[in-house]
């Protein structure tokens, strides 16, 4: 699979260090916390690998990693802020009406009828469960929820989603009809 076809996936971020003997502070943004190390070596934004994971535990919101290339305090402290990735490839596969968010974004948006809403800008959590943010040329960014009954339908191979906003969702203009 060519790297353009096998995209990164952000999976965490160097918080900085942790303690004074080289330890890199990992945050993660799996599900799992630890699954974002079980991956294999975690690449930089280019794809080039920056830490390959040794030992690694638990430290309050966060993980504590032993990596081969960082050994000092100072050299974790550097890498701060770095964004964490693994290629798409190297990721399970999902249960059927599961998806990574990386493969939502982007899709065309339409409604049951088949008038194009635009795409999918992000897919946020803030609290309530899973929600599509929806670019529509022309309009303000809107929000839809990520359920069955709003998105009845995912077609990730053929580039779409299908929804069904309930009548109050902001940003849809056949809301007041």
């Amino acid at each position: 699979m060519s790297k353009d076809k096998d995209p990164l996936i952000l999976v965490a971020a160097i918080a900085g260090a942790f303690g004074v003997k080289g330890e890199v502070k990992i945050k993660s943004f799996t599900a799992d916390p630890k699954a974002c190390l079980t991956y294999g070596p975690l690449l930089d934004a280019g794809g080039t690998p920056v830490l390959t994971v040794i030992k690694s535990r638990m430290v309050k919101n966060a993980l504590a990693v032993t990596t081969k290339e960082v050994t000092t305090r100072e050299q974790a402290e550097a890498m701060k802020s770095t964004k964490l990735f693994v290629r798409r490839s190297q990721l399970p596969e999902t249960d059927e009406d599961e998806f990574y968010h990386s493969d939502l974004v982007g899709l065309a948006v339409e409604r049951l009828d088949g008038t194009p809403r635009g795409r999918i800008k992000a897919v946020h959590d803030f609290g309530a469960g899973d929600l599509l943010e929806i670019q529509t040329p022309g309009e303000k960014d809107w929000y839809i929820p990520f359920t069955k009954l709003a998105v009845p339908r995912v077609d990730i191979t053929g580039g779409r989603v299908v929804i069904d906003p309930p009548e109050e969702i902001e940003g849809d203009e056949d809301r007041d009809k």
